[in-house]
């Protein structure tokens, strides 16, 4: 059988930086560029034309914006896209629009532009396989007052919690992570006990990923920094390029955010993350969940979870849009349940009850 190549449109308003993109991915046996436009209106010819499995999208051009190209067009056309753009509030907005991934621009450096291409190509090949979300809720409200949304209305299943400090959400994520994690936290009752989290995602954007969870949600949520207290109320997302860890603090918690080589091929790692809470928490205490991610970051440590007494969650296929890393631990057995998404908030309240 005849090996197919990913057949990828590339929309940039840079004539340069398409036709040097092209010739970079061009030079990967799995892809194929098929086509470049200059703006969206040029892409949904292409797409008509030529059909494409994946699009690299600027977010910034003329005519009409990517954010726009994205709410337009991914409802008529349920193509995977990955984002290329270095301003993070461009990033999140096309990531609520319906994008399943992102990529920095590169630097000037070549160095630079041999790691960006490297990520993007690795991308491209995730997304090919990805499952298109349709954008059935608001985008993420911003950090200001002004820009704040209601907060959601818990699903029926959740209900208060006692506090209890001594008690441990820890969640993974990765590709398709983003709007996951906003559908399992905002369910999330305001005095749910500390939640730590990893999202795969690099420095200069989980702050403001924070922030915009923090918005959005019933309770506080930061970016992780050094020395953090665990406690009721607060989730902890871990910060770009540094690992979180669990620490013992006393009768309580706090935690490690620092730079490390990668762990399973991320920093920060989910399996970091959940190997220090198999070492240092009192897992009869603990529920632990992966989300929807390629590869197989977490599974290991969700094990080691599993084996010292969490109890551990994993999202369901049907509802990831990359079944990675929660169908790897489900097969090595680091999960006890696995979930459709929209049930896992209700499980999570159901087990820090007991």
């Amino acid at each position: 059988m005849a090996f197919k190549k990913i057949r990828v449109l590339i929309v940039d308003d840079s004539l340069l930086f398409r036709q040097t993109l092209a010739q970079d991915l061009s030079k990967d046996f799995g892809i194929e560029v098929i086509g470049m436009a200059e703006d969206p209106y040029a892409a949904v010819k292409i797409i008509n034309q030529l059909h494409p499995d994946v699009i690299t999208l600027d977010v910034e051009m003329p005519k009409m914006s990517g954010i726009e190209f994205l709410r337009r067009v991914l409802p008529q056309y349920p193509l995977p896209v990955v984002v290329v753009s270095s301003v993070a509030e461009n990033v999140f907005n096309a990531l609520d629009a319906g994008a399943v991934d992102f990529v920095t621009k590169p630097s000037a450096d070549r160095g630079g532009r041999q790691a960006f291409i490297s990520e993007l190509v690795g991308k491209i090949k995730i997304a090919s396989t990805a499952k298109v979300r349709q954008p059935n809720r608001p985008a993420m409200s911003g950090t200001g007052a002004a820009s704040a949304a209601p907060r959601p209305a818990a699903a029926p299943a959740v209900s208060s919690v006692d506090l209890d400090s001594s008690k441990i959400i820890a969640i993974g994520a990765s590709t398709g992570g983003t709007d996951a994690l906003y559908e399992v936290l905002t369910r999330l009752p305001a005095n749910i006990p500390g939640i730590i989290i990893v999202q795969h995602m690099p420095s200069g954007f989980t702050k403001l990923f924070a922030q915009r969870l923090d918005s959005n949600c019933k309770f506080n949520v930061k970016e992780a920094a050094d020395g953090d207290v665990i406690r009721p109320g607060l989730a902890i997302v871990a910060a770009g390029d540094h690992h979180l860890r669990l620490k013992k603090n006393g009768s309580g918690y706090s935690i490690s955010s620092r730079e490390g080589e990668r762990v399973s091929g991320h920093c920060p790692s989910v399996d970091a993350m959940f190997t220090s809470v198999a070492e240092n928490a009192d897992c009869s205490k603990v529920v632990g969940v992966i989300l929807t991610g390629m590869g197989r970051d977490g599974a290991d440590g969700m094990l080691k979870m599993r084996q010292a007494g969490a109890y551990t969650i994993g999202q369901d296929e049907a509802s990831c849009v990359v079944y990675g890393m929660p169908k790897v631990a489900y097969e090595i057995g680091a999960v006890q349940t696995q979930l459709p998404l929209l049930n896992i908030p209700g499980d999570i309240v159901k087990h820090v009850t007991k």
